[in-house]
């Protein structure tokens, strides 16, 4: 087997559903799948691979062997979503994908999915789910964070307090969220207004509990750092207790948001450190 890909997955399309007017499922299976595994984390992400149309790539297919091969315009795209569920023993991975029409790669992608397709995929990473421990939990995305706000929601033990805020384009774009938790679940319709705006509204005016809050903020960048800003400066939650990270960035593609957004989180902390420090 030594033309094993080593830096990738291979998931073939076993079915797709709708889940909503811009949210569909695909559920990936096969041998390719094999070595794939997670380890408890509710947000596991993985890279899915969209080589372009026309171009030849090394033999067997490898990501590291086209970036270190090949000119960089040609390299394959990757996009990052948020595993919705694994189930090892059936060798079946969940991915849930915005879709808005042709815009972008993913989503159209998804939106044409049939069985048997074949997709690459690196991974899966990944770095929070819910603290046992803690008194309370606060979950606040859009569309992109609702993946692993519905598998964290699955994850909390019964009875649990959650707040949950979740925005989306309008009613039609609401899905059933299962858990034992006692979640606050708010559905806030964005309608024309900014992507985040009603978010961060919501959370500003939301009584706190008492006790140690652990909480998941992700989504579009714009209103991660305000709410960043607030929870850490108004709300005096320690990053220990804050999941948050900006998925995108409105007007920027995936490539572009990720060659601007370790220098981004930097401005944000220096923002915050100078904040706290006057």
């Amino acid at each position: 087997m030594a033309d094993k890909p080593t830096d990738h997955h291979r998931g073939v399309v076993l079915r797709t559903e709708r889940l909503s007017p811009h949210m569909v499922r695909i559920v990936l299976g096969g041998d390719g799948l094999a070595d794939f595994a997670t380890n408890g984390l509710t947000d596991h992400y993985v890279k899915i691979v969209f080589p372009y149309e026309g171009v030849e790539y090394p033999e067997p297919f490898s990501v590291k062997a086209c970036r270190e091969t090949m000119p960089r315009e040609v390299w394959p795209r990757v996009r990052t979503y948020t595993v919705r569920a694994w189930d090892p023993d059936a060798l079946e991975l969940t991915l849930d994908f915005v879709v808005h029409g042709d815009q972008g790669v993913a989503g159209p992608w998804a939106d044409r999915a049939a069985p048997g397709d074949v997709v690459f995929l690196l991974g899966p990473g990944g770095g929070y789910a819910p603290d046992p421990a803690a008194d309370w939990h606060l979950m606040v995305g859009d569309e992109s964070a609702l993946p692993a706000i519905a598998a964290s929601l699955e994850a909390l033990p019964d009875g649990v307090l959650a707040h949950v805020l979740v925005e989306v384009d309008g009613p039609q774009e609401e899905q059933k969220l299962g858990t034992a938790a006692d979640a606050r679940i708010s559905w806030l319709y964005r309608g024309a207004r900014p992507v985040g705006e009603a978010l961060v509204e919501a959370v500003r005016g939301l009584d706190f509990p008492e006790g140690h809050v652990h909480a998941f903020v992700h989504g579009e960048a714009g209103f991660v750092k305000q709410l960043r800003r607030h929870l850490r400066l108004e709300r005096g939650i320690g990053l220990d207790r804050l999941s948050i990270s900006g998925y995108w960035r409105a007007g920027v593609d995936d490539e572009g948001w990720r060659e601007v957004k370790r220098d981004w989180n930097r401005e944000v902390e220096a923002e915050e450190s100078a904040a706290i420090a006057g």
